[in-house]
């Protein structure tokens, strides 16, 4: 599992690290299935002709899973489990098929898929490189997604992100994700409960309803992430540590991953909102806006947070330097009070045979009671000068 980045979680007055990880995780709201850690691949398509389908991601022994939603304005035909043979059925029919295909690294059932629906190999070799930025592309016969899906496990303080691909074409759409699990769940729900909208609309209208749910997703992850922004900001100024310091710029990494993540989701929205492809349809528009809406306001948001990060760094390095400060003159002002009293006990203390005083019976009293009335005379002109 490849680290992208960490920082610390606060909860019941502790800090913890809160970590970013660039693949699906364990078991999340019973949306989440078992993922297995594993480790990334690389260097292995340099010099390949374009459209080569070599898997770029994390190795696992996981099975592909491929699980079927068919359905219209009256019936649903659900198949967890199905087969190529399966989707050849659905294809011959007069719905909307929903093909979810859960696992890439298996790129000759990614062919597969890819040879019946016709979908063009550039298309394909994205799906296959986890690697990917978001991206929208249009093939005219289907368009072609790259989105990242951003969930927080609800047990531990991992925040993962997962490569998901939606082709959405005539009477079709297609999600290709690294792993088993995904955000998607209340999709599905809705699909099976209602016979509404989204049973009467066509794949451009599913497809819309799972960006919703990915945008959604990054919500909630922006809102424990202003929890964290929050309680690093209190500490910043009450307890300057070096810990505190390391905290701040880990957060600070967080929010970059989220910016890097969230900005292409903006091009690609803003993209299907030109009206350009004929596969969206004019009343899906109005919610893909929505979509857009949201995106922007998350971007915003993430905003926000970069410049309250830059507010509790230099409130960090001012609280440290004010400290500093206040120990130097703690330490000025007692080698200033010293200053007197060593002068005074340096000429007593020099080894001369001729000194009167030191023949006084009085003067070793006297000494201390000089020294005693410097001291106090010198800490009253102090606290007069508001210096203690």
């Amino acid at each position: 599992m490849k680290l992208l980045d960490s920082g610390f979680r606060r909860n019941d007055n502790k800090l913890f690290f809160l970590t970013f990880y660039d693949i699906a995780s364990p078991k999340t709201g019973g949306n989440m299935a078992g993922k297995k850690k594993g480790r990334k691949i690389s260097g292995k398509k340099a010099g390949l002709s374009p459209g080569s389908l070599v898997y770029v991601g994390s190795r696992t022994d996981e099975p592909v899973r491929i699980s079927i939603m068919d359905y219209d304005a009256d019936r649903i035909d659900e198949i967890p489990e199905a087969t190529l043979d399966d989707i050849k059925k659905c294809m011959a029919r007069d719905s909307v098929t929903w093909v979810n295909v859960s696992g890439i690294h298996d790129t000759a059932i990614v062919e597969a898929v890819g040879r019946l629906y016709h979908l063009h190999p550039l298309a394909l070799e994205d799906i296959v490189n986890t690697r990917h930025r978001a991206k929208l592309d249009d093939y005219e016969n289907h368009l072609f997604l790259v989105l990242k899906m951003v969930i927080q496990e609800p047990e531990t303080i991992r925040i993962v992100f997962e490569h998901v691909c939606l082709v959405i074409g005539p009477d079709y759409l297609i999600s290709f994700q690294e792993r088993e699990g995904d955000v998607f769940g209340p999709v599905r729900e809705r699909l099976r409960k209602t016979k509404g909208r989204i049973r009467k609309s066509g794949p451009d209208y599913l497809g819309y309803a799972l960006m919703d749910m990915i945008v959604d997703h990054y919500y909630e992850v922006l809102d424990q992430l202003g929890e964290e922004i929050e309680a690093i900001q209190e500490e910043a100024l009450s307890n300057p540590t070096a810990k505190m310091r390391r905290a701040i710029h880990d957060a600070r990494r967080q929010v970059v991953v989220l910016r890097k993540t969230i900005w292409p989701l903006r091009e690609i929205v803003a993209g299907l909102l030109r009206g350009e492809s004929k596969l969206f349809q004019d009343g899906t528009m109005i919610f893909l806006q929505d979509v857009y809406d949201h995106v922007v306001q998350v971007i915003d948001t993430v905003e926000t947070y970069r410049d309250l990060l830059t507010g509790a760094m230099e409130t960090y390095m001012s609280s440290v330097s004010n400290k500093m400060n206040e120990t130097m003159k703690v330490l000025t002002i007692m080698a200033t009070l010293f200053i007197p009293l060593t002068f005074l006990a340096g000429v007593y203390g020099m080894n001369f045979k001729y000194m009167p005083e030191l023949e006084w019976r009085y003067a070793y009293p006297s000494f201390w009671g000089i020294v005693l009335v410097v001291f106090l005379a010198m800490l009253l002109w102090f606290k007069n000068k508001n210096w203690l």
